[in-house]
């Protein structure tokens, strides 16, 4: 359906068009206008409404119906298609949920289809609308607001992950514990997490660099279509913070790696002397069962079976037996 539609003009919202086609014609031909059209979760019917009027290309139509897209940027001969995936982080369940955010860019029109729940688009235009400056820019402006909104909460969540991750790695590395048994299950479903942040942010990286101008994007390289140049500064200071947000999601997926193979280590040690403990204990166990069983045989002729000191010579060899076997098994860490 359509959430929002209106025509900017100078950098004000001006009115709410009736017709598309004419609305576009209007803000082409004053060349300080646009419109811009915002759509949750539209239906086939819905889009063809918007497809006819602005010329979209099939493909990219199809992939802003479909959803579950990677982040990308596409150059068609109406249009930019630029595919962000905005996240939001539960603390309380450490989950990170994902959205989809299509932004289409032409010559004076934006349109915006978003998929899920996580999405900063509303905000983005209250702010967009309040200040005026970045609106002059028009279709540029509402696109960098939009990766600009969406990158700054990457780093908001990176913090919040972080933060959990330091949580769990007191847990597994506190003195005597080593974790309980459900700290596994717990390390594999936050490293889950990460990996769907990692499907958000790592993709971005290459259209940002495309955006900004970097690389072998740079000022040799051929300009990115219905973007205005001058805002190539603004793009980079967006690649910036992604880059910072890549690296430490790196960085926390590799520690969440460390830390389950440090857990299974510990379970594994711990496993050990458990056995080594049982052992000991067996081997402890054995020593009387089998004196006893010599002695519980019942022949005839045995020596010491008549002797008056038998049974409490008997048990006094089988005490001081265990005892060796305690003191040696307490010695080698055994017990």
């Amino acid at each position: 359906m359509i959430v929002d539609c209106a025509i900017y003009r100078d950098g004000e919202r001006t009115e709410t068009p009736q017709d598309f086609s004419d609305a576009l014609a209007e803000a082409r031909a004053r060349g300080d206008s646009f419109l811009w059209i915002g759509l949750y979760e539209p239906t086939e019917r819905e889009f063809d409404l918007v497809t006819d009027e602005f010329g979209l290309h099939p493909l990219a139509v199809e992939d802003a119906l479909t959803a579950h897209q990677r982040p990308k940027l596409e150059v068609y001969d109406d249009s930019l298609f630029v595919v962000l995936k905005p996240v939001n982080y539960e603390p309380k369940s450490d989950t990170v949920t994902s959205g989809e955010l299509m932004v289409f860019i032409g010559d004076s029109f934006v349109v915006t289809v978003r998929h899920g729940t996580p999405s900063p688009l509303g905000d983005i235009r209250r702010h967009l609308e309040e200040q005026h400056e970045l609106l002059r820019h028009g279709p540029t402006g509402v696109l960098y607001s939009i990766s600009d909104a969406i990158v700054d909460h990457y780093l908001e969540v990176s913090t919040e992950l972080q933060s959990d991750l330091e949580e769990l790695e007191a847990e597994v590395f506190s003195p005597g514990s080593g974790g309980s048994r459900y700290t596994a299950s717990r390390i594999y479903t936050f490293k889950r997490q990460i990996l769907e942040f990692r499907r958000a942010t790592v993709p971005l990286a290459l259209p940002m660099t495309k955006l900004a101008g970097v690389g072998q994007y740079g000022s040799g390289a051929m300009t990115v279509p219905f973007v205005q140049n001058q805002s190539r500064p603004f793009f980079r200071d967006v690649n910036d913070h992604l880059l910072r947000v890549n690296e430490g999601v790196e960085s926390l997926d590799r520690l969440v790696s460390d830390i389950l193979s440090a857990h299974l280590a510990q379970m594994s040690v711990r496993q050990n002397d458990d056995m080594r403990k049982i052992s000991a204990w067996a081997a402890m166990a054995a020593v009387p069962t089998m004196i006893a069983g010599i002695y519980g045989m019942n022949f005839d002729h045995m020596p010491e079976l008549h002797w008056y000191w038998s049974y409490p010579t008997v048990i006094m060899v089988m005490a001081v037996l265990e005892w060796v076997l305690y003191r040696l098994f307490k010695h080698r860490g055994w017990m």
